[in-house]
């Protein structure tokens, strides 16, 4: 394998820092969808936009770009281009070995550490050492708001892409772990409806949905519930003044486990703990539910995984094979029938105002990248033959 650079790595950085300076939470992914747009086509690469932009709540829509290869074969590699919501500007600066955000808010590097690899890669492979001669095709697609139940990745059409298999590089772990299992996930929408009354003259005449939700609440099973699976109650929300008995409540709550068995069996009883406490206080229930996300298992000696275990060996790390309560857009494609495999990226404390991502890891992950395609080429070749 050849390794990158000095000058490669330098710019890796500075395209890194640049993405980072675009402000691109869920919704708002224009401006990153610009910027990559024009660095693709600036190396001669045609990039394409869907129009799901307006389906899935953005301004703008999945990009998609292809490098040709020596041969007829492709492989995919996938980041997305939104973050979290922002709490503050982002400066990136290098620190202690590492790029963090100068103000008090994310950097950005989930998942904008694995967008300055492709596009670095792209450049690499395009004009770089051995440019014109990728040893496999490579299709690069940069989605919107996965952040919001990868909702770009499950709009966008897999039928439009040529490759074999592809890769996500969206796991806040050290590089090395490779992810074979992800969860499905449902959601729950469950709106208490009782009735209002004055709270210091007539309470007895009120029905307390608040009260309701809150009985429901404390008799659900939450947090980690086994290895797999996971629940949660996020939100709850009700009321309209101290004085009144309050007539609704809104409460959102998930469930997510690798077995899928296991998170409908959850659900069912997260409602039933709903529907016991509405009948309780003598409220009305309307609960939603919905699966937001498709879980997946992948096995262990799969063509893509065997590739990722070869690149990571190649490049000094050891491989590792991890289960993740986390989604990512691996599980939109492996549910669209694409075999797809998320590689941990070295993002540390992703979603946090302390995020950060070491130079080393940054520039690990560029060498993996390499790797991958230079693997991918030898076992789709060999596979052919």
């Amino acid at each position: 394998m050849r390794r990158a650079t000095d000058a490669e790595r330098e710019r890796l950085h500075e395209t890194f820092a640049s993405l980072c300076r675009i402000e691109s939470p869920s919704g708002r992914e224009r401006g990153v969808a610009d910027w990559v747009t024009n660095e693709l086509r600036s190396i001669g690469l045609e990039v394409e936009e869907d129009a799901v932009g307006p389906e899935v709540g953005s301004d703008a829509g999945n990009l998609l770009a292809r490098i040709p290869g020596v041969g007829e074969d492709s492989i995919l590699l996938c980041a997305h281009m939104d973050t979290v919501p922002l709490t503050a500007s982002v400066e990136p600066v290098r620190v202690d070995g590492g790029w963090t955000n100068a103000g008090e808010g994310i950097l950005g590097a989930d998942n904008k550490t694995a967008a300055a690899v492709m596009i670095e890669l792209a450049r690499r492979l395009t004009r770089g050492p051995g440019g014109g001669a990728s040893p496999v095709g490579v299709e690069l697609v940069f989605t919107v708001c996965e952040e919001i139940s990868l909702l770009g990745a499950r709009a966008f059409d897999v039928s439009r892409l040529r490759s074999r298999y592809g890769y996500v590089f969206d796991h806040a772990t050290p590089i090395g772990e490779i992810v074979l299992a992800a969860p499905t996930l449902h959601r729950m929408v469950a709106e208490f409806r009782g009735r209002a009354a004055h709270a210091g003259v007539r309470p007895e005449e009120g029905r307390s949905a608040i009260a309701a939700a809150a009985r429901a609440i404390a008799a659900m099973r939450l947090g980690r519930l086994d290895p797999e699976t996971t629940a949660n109650v996020g939100t709850i929300e009700g009321g309209t003044a101290i004085n009144v008995v309050p007539e609704r409540c809104r409460l959102e709550a998930e469930v997510r486990s690798v077995d899928q068995e296991r998170v409908e069996t959850l659900a069912t009883e997260m409602i039933d703990h709903m529907q016991d406490a509405a009948d309780a206080a003598e409220c009305d229930l309307d609960v939603t539910v919905e699966r937001m996300i498709q879980g997946y298992r992948t096995r262990p000696k799969a063509t893509q995984v065997a590739v990722a275990e070869q690149a990571l060996r190649a490049c000094g790390y050891e491989p590792k094979h991890i289960n993740t309560g986390g989604a990512s857009d691996a599980n939109a494609f492996e549910a669209a029938g694409l075999p797809c495999t998320n590689l941990a990226d070295g993002t540390e404390h992703n979603h946090e105002p302390t995020e950060r991502i070491s130079i080393d890891a940054l520039e690990g992950l560029f060498e993996v990248a390499i790797a991958l395609v230079d693997e991918s080429g030898r076992a789709l070749a060999g596979a052919a033959s």
